[in-house]
């Protein structure tokens, strides 16, 4: 069984019920167990600024599925609660990102791993580094080193 860790993020709505909602999703979907889940943090938003603020979140995850059928799974929770991708870093209902999937090096169209901006974003790292230091430190390692 893999271990992956996921970040989610809500700004619109209730954002701490659609959070909650999430994780209960994702702890329903066969071939994944939630293992850890951080703190809620609230940020200012990152990209676009003139939004509300964020809830955010980090998970550890073990997962018996592949990384792109995860990816499905996520996308099909984010679905189901109605998001929608209507501009760039904009506010969201739910936004649900696979920050690392093991320690998988991943370049493909619809995936990135580790997470390509993982290491800019203090909503994903501070989360992460409260339940998988080790994962956080790993991240940061990578981009330090150009690896």
């Amino acid at each position: 069984m893999a271990q992956a860790w996921l970040s989610l993020g809500a700004n619109l709505g209730d954002a701490a019920t659609n959070l909650h909602e999430a994780v209960k999703r994702l702890e329903g979907t066969p071939g994944i167990t939630v293992v850890a889940r951080s703190a809620t943090i609230i940020t200012k938003p990152w990209g676009k600024t003139d939004q509300p603020d964020f809830h955010n979140l980090a998970l550890t995850i073990a997962t018996e599925l592949e990384p792109l059928a995860l990816l499905d799974a996520i996308q099909a929770i984010e679905a189901v609660m109605g998001r929608q991708r209507l501009e760039h870093w904009g506010p969201r209902l739910i936004d649900i990102d696979m920050i690392a999937y093991d320690r998988l090096i991943m370049d493909s169209p619809r995936l990135v791993l580790p997470h390509p901006y993982a290491r800019q974003r203090a909503f994903v790292l501070d989360p992460l580094r409260e339940i998988a230091p080790e994962v956080a430190e790993w991240l940061a390692s990578r981009i330090e080193s150009g690896a």
